[in-house]
């Protein structure tokens, strides 16, 4: 594949979408040419977040303008700095050794800037002004990472809460053993009364806290960015005005929680952290990426001590696909990023190229259940749009493999439910070996058994 001059090694294409520009790919072809390239010049990104936390990635480029080096530089370290705002989290770059560069993110970033939402989405996350600063290369600032343990607690009475942008599941866990399950199709992300949210949550914890005797601790895996349990961000409050949200939704879960008892201990995480917490437990080891791929894609992260790193691991919004004309994502208006790519939004995308037709009033989650039933029926073109989504994946992993050190995937989420996740495991297999042997012979795949793969967040998140 030939692309903005470089030669891609791209052997699998998926089905149906031929216009797919791996990202990973081309980071290959890039910086092989920047090591041949006698004038290179190396770089330092800091990243700074919250507690004085700076994650720093060092990489080169080709640092002149002649043979269309400029064009490829901007773009490899445009794309490159997006994807390590969404996996790190920061409000400060600190681009360090090509001051020209610099200038060219910090445009990036500015209000008017194509990544003005990343900008703003930041700053209200860590409730500071973005910043994209410049620095000489041996000015750059040191590396500080902190990581926590969390969960595993699994003694006594417990609430485990799994928020999901179709449904909500929640368990009665008692000693670590799930007594009690209960799903239930709402659609937070088209309502904006923030009573209607408090309402499910709430009927959702007392459902489970009738099945036992007592409430010990509530655990809740939620989809968004969350600080001392409080919601920062999140997409199932997206049409929820700002002042309903900060008097109303920053406080959701701890006021349903004193519902049910007012000391009773709440833990709010991350829904892909609780994915890799789940995965961690269940497979007894560390170093796991979990991949929810569900209403949008979230992920998270165990490292090698068992700990959650404090990075957002919000994959839906790194960019996998450099293809200029691919769908664009409706909340960041960027194009290629991992939620139109490992979520029931790329299920949905693909079904008019496969031949599918939709009905247009459904929910999407009623879209992907017509999918998921024709692929019950073994229908050809629904194995397609899976084993497309195994082909994203592969190469997504192998991108994902360039920012963690992972030993254990794991899938979760409806789309991966049934017969399709089968498929998408075996073609993301396939292509791994075929594309990437050094990465395929590192990471171990995994999808839970069904009942897992449904409601094993809410289970996990008991523990929290």
């Amino acid at each position: 594949m030939e692309f903005q001059g470089l030669t891609l090694d791209v052997r699998n294409h998926p089905k149906y979408d031929t216009g797919f520009v791996p990202f990973a790919r081309f980071i290959d072809a890039y910086t092989a040419q920047v090591e041949a390239f006698a004038k290179a010049k190396p770089v330092k990104i800091a990243l700074e977040r919250e507690n004085g936390q700076i994650s720093v990635y060092e990489t080169k480029v080709f640092g002149d303008c002649r043979n269309g080096h400029g064009e490829l530089d901007r773009l490899y370290l445009e794309r490159l700095c997006k994807a390590l705002l969404w996996i790190r989290g920061g409000f400060r770059f600190t681009i360090c050794g090509v001051p020209t560069l610099a200038k060219y993110i910090k445009e990036q970033y500015a209000p008017g800037g194509l990544r003005a939402f990343d900008a703003e989405f930041m700053a209200g996350v860590y409730e500071h002004k973005f910043e994209v600063k410049s620095a000489k290369y041996d000015e750059a600032p040191a590396a500080h990472e902190l990581s926590k343990s969390v969960g595993r607690h699994l003694d006594g009475y417990r609430i485990g809460f799994d928020a999901g942008g179709s449904d909500r599941k929640v368990s009665a866990v008692v000693n670590g053993e799930s007594i009690f399950s209960e799903e239930v199709v709402w659609q937070p992300k088209v309502n904006a009364d923030p009573e209607y949210h408090y309402q499910g949550i709430l009927s959702a914890f007392r459902a489970a806290a009738s099945k036992m005797p007592r409430v010990d601790a509530i655990g809740v895996s939620s989809a968004g960015i969350y600080v001392a349990n409080r919601t920062m961000v999140a997409s199932l409050f997206i049409k929820v005005p700002k002042a309903d949200f900060d008097a109303k939704v920053k406080d959701i879960y701890i006021r349903a929680a004193k519902e049910i008892g007012a000391d009773i201990p709440l833990e709010v995480a991350n829904d892909g952290d609780v994915t890799a917490l789940a995965g961690s437990m269940e497979l007894n080891d560390n170093r796991v990426l979990g991949i929810a791929m569900g209403t949008s894609e979230a992920g998270g992260y165990i490292d090698a001590a068992g700990n959650i790193t404090g990075w957002l691991n919000e994959l839906a919004f790194v960019p996998v696909d450099l293809n200029p004309d691919a769908m664009l994502d409706e909340w960041s208006g960027d194009y290629g990023c991992g939620v139109k790519y490992f979520s029931q939004d790329c299920v949905i995308k693909l079904a008019p190229a496969a031949g599918v037709e939709l009905n247009a009033d459904a929910t999407p989650a009623e879209k992907l259940k017509a999918v998921q039933k024709l692929m019950l029926a073994d229908d050809p073109r629904a194995r397609g749009i899976y084993e497309s989504i195994g082909c994203y994946l592969a190469h997504g992993l192998a991108l994902y493999d360039k920012f963690y050190d992972i030993k254990h995937v794991l899938l979760m989420g409806r789309v991966v439910s049934g017969e399709g996740g089968n498929i998408i495991l075996a073609e993301t297999s396939r292509i791994l070996r075929e594309e990437y042997p050094a990465v395929a012979d590192r990471l171990k795949l995994h999808l839970p058994d069904e009942v897992s793969r449904r409601v094993g967040q809410s289970v996990a998140a008991a523990s929290l």
